[in-house]
Formats: structure tokens, C-alpha cells, sequence
């Protein structure tokens, strides 16, 4: 088999054709990365402003708009300049970075639900030791290990997908560099490769979702020995946000990176692949903002008080027109 250079562009083939169904369907791509975009952007924005929501829980529901934000942001604008240009190319470096920066924020978000699950197991199962066990010291460094874990990951299989040789069909079946998709053009024996990003792939996901799965049982248990039932609505209010984002994120990620080679499909992949990039991080804001009271008060209280300054900006002008 023909080989090729290294330093020469990929070719994305993309999500769409130009048809006028795939038109529609781009179009709606793009409101929903938009929604996306401000859903997230407001997410952070009130827990920034708002002083009741600086608590480790909502630090760590920050982190995760952030990295939902990142991850948009590095997959949609190739994807719509592609469809819209017809110039469908990505360099190496660009590939290699897109390979980076999706599975850092995967792999950040794997565990970084972890964390949030610990954090939701404290607050239900130990509200009294609260301050203790989730100080913002060791919320701090989750954050850090979940960021680190993503990129030491995301860091080790770039490097590796990138120092193959490929073949002169160097055209990837997807709509944005990613490892398993671009070791298919490989033209070397990858299987120990593809063995050991099978290996970070059960850590990256199965360990965390272990510990979701340890949280949740405890948890369980607590609610279940409640007595009263406003308790145990205020708990199953509390986790039920969690578990929906949790059931999203590992259910995509499961799908793309732990089937068996003979079952995937690169259709159904790219398919998968949208929705976790682009639908999921949509969603998660309004799953946390429509089932939050807190993150709802927030809300009111900001756009009440953007209400009020408009009145007062145009009565102040008023007056400056009168007196003058």
C-alpha cells in the first residue's frame, strides 16, 4: 500500500451534503451551537455575579459549562467553514489539536462528573460535615486533577495517532479529528496502539463512572431511610440534574470509544459524535437551570435588575433635557 507524507492535509468529508435536507439540518446545527454558546456563557455569568451560587457545587457546574463552551468552540466553526467554503482540509498540527482538545475535555468532564457526584453524596448524606468534606480546597485540586487527567490523555494519544504513517486515502469519514477515526488510515500495524487507547478509554470513563455509581448507591441508601417526604423530594431534586447530564455524557462516550472494532459504523459514529459535541453541551445549562431553584432566582434577580436600570437611565436622560 501506497504511503504518504506525514506533513500532508487530512481531508474531513464532514457531517452534511449539499443537499437542501442537510441544509436544514446545518442550519439547526448552528442554533443549537449558538444556544449552546449563550446557555453556557449565562451559566458561568451567574455563577460568577451571584454570590449565593459560590459554593463548590456550582464551581464545579462552572468548570463543566466551561468545558462544554471549549469543546463547541473547537469543533463547530471548522465544521461550519467547511460546509460553507467547501475547503474541507486540516493540517496535522490542526488535526492533532483537535484531537487534544476533545479528549482533554472529554476525559476533564469524565471525572470532573465524579467530583460532582462526591459533592452531591456529601451534601445529601453528610450536610452537617459539608464544609468539611467538600471544603474549596479539595474542590480546587479535583478541578486541577480532572483538567490534568483530560490533558495528560488527550496529550498521549495525539502525539501517538500523529506519529503513524498514512496512506494516500487520507480522507477521514467524520467532521472532526478524532483518534479512533484517524488510525483506520493508518498504514502500520496499530493494534498496540489501539489496544492501549482501548486501556485509557476504560480508565478515562470507567473509573469515574464507578465512583458516580458508588456515590448514587450511598446516596440511595440515605434517601431511602428518609422519613420525611419533603427530604426526599429536596434530594431527589437535587441529584435527578446530575444523573440526566451523567446518562448523557457516558452514554455517547461509552458508544464511540468502547465498542468492539467489528460493530462500529461511521455513520452511527458521526451521528453519536454530534450529539455529544454539540447537542449535549446545549442541554446541560437547561437541565441544571430548569430544575434549579437557586440557579433560577439567580436568573430572575439578574434580568430584574437589568429592568431597572433601563427606567432609570431613561428618566435620568429626561432630566438632563429638562434642566438644560
Amino acid at each position: 500500500m501506497e504511503k504518504r507524507n506525514t506533513t500532508s492535509d487530512f481531508l474531513l468529508l464532514g457531517l452534511f451534503r449539499y443537499t437542501r435536507v442537510h441544509l436544514f439540518l446545518f442550519t439547526g446545527v448552528l442554533t443549537i451551537t449558538i444556544s449552546s454558546l449563550l446557555g453556557n456563557a449565562l451559566m458561568i455569568l451567574l455563577i460568577h455575579r451571584d454570590h449565593k451560587l459560590h459554593t463548590p457545587m456550582y464551581f464545579l457546574l462552572s468548570q463543566l459549562s466551561l468545558m462544554d463552551m471549549m469543546l463547541v468552540c473547537t469543533i463547530v466553526p471548522k465544521m461550519a467553514a467547511g460546509f460553507l467554503t467547501g475547503k474541507k482540509s486540516i493540517s496535522p498540527a490542526g488535526c492533532g489539536l483537535q484531537i487534544f482538545v476533545s479528549l482533554t475535555l472529554g476525559g476533564g468532564e469524565s471525572f470532573l462528573l465524579a467530583a460532582m457526584s462526591y459533592d452531591r453524596y456529601v451534601a445529601v448524606c453528610h450536610p452537617l460535615r459539608y464544609p468539611v468534606l467538600m471544603s474549596w480546597q479539595l474542590c480546587l485540586r479535583m478541578t486541577a486533577g480532572s483538567w490534568f487527567l483530560g490533558a495528560a490523555d488527550g496529550l498521549m494519544q495525539a502525539a501517538a495517532t500523529l506519529s503513524f504513517p498514512y496512506c494516500s486515502a487520507h480522507e477521514i469519514n467524520h467532521f472532526f479529528c478524532e483518534a479512533p477515526m484517524l488510525v483506520r488510515l493508518a498504514c502500520a500495524d496499530t493494534s498496540v496502539f489501539e489496544n492501549f487507547m482501548y486501556i485509557c478509554c476504560v480508565l478515562m470513563l470507567l473509573v469515574p463512572f464507578s465512583l458516580i455509581l458508588t456515590s448514587y448507591s450511598l446516596i440511595l441508601a440515605a434517601v431511602l431511610h428518609m422519613r420525611s417526604t419533603e427530604a426526599r423530594q429536596k434530594a431527589f431534586t437535587t441529584c435527578s440534574s446530575h444523573l440526566a447530564v451523567v446518562g448523557l455524557f457516558y452514554g455517547a462516550a461509552i458508544f464511540i470509544y468502547m465498542r468492539p472494532k467489528s460493530y462500529r459504523s461511521a455513520n452511527h459514529d458521526k451521528i453519536v459524535s454530534a450529539f455529544y459535541t454539540i447537542v449535549t453541551p446545549a442541554l446541560n445549562p437547561l437541565i441544571y437551570s430548569l430544575r434549579n431553584n437557586e440557579v433560577k432566582g439567580a436568573l430572575r434577580k439578574w434580568v430584574g435588575k437589568w429592568a431597572d436600570l433601563k427606567p432609570q437611565s431613561h428618566s435620568s436622560k429626561l432630566l438632563n433635557v429638562k434642566y438644560t
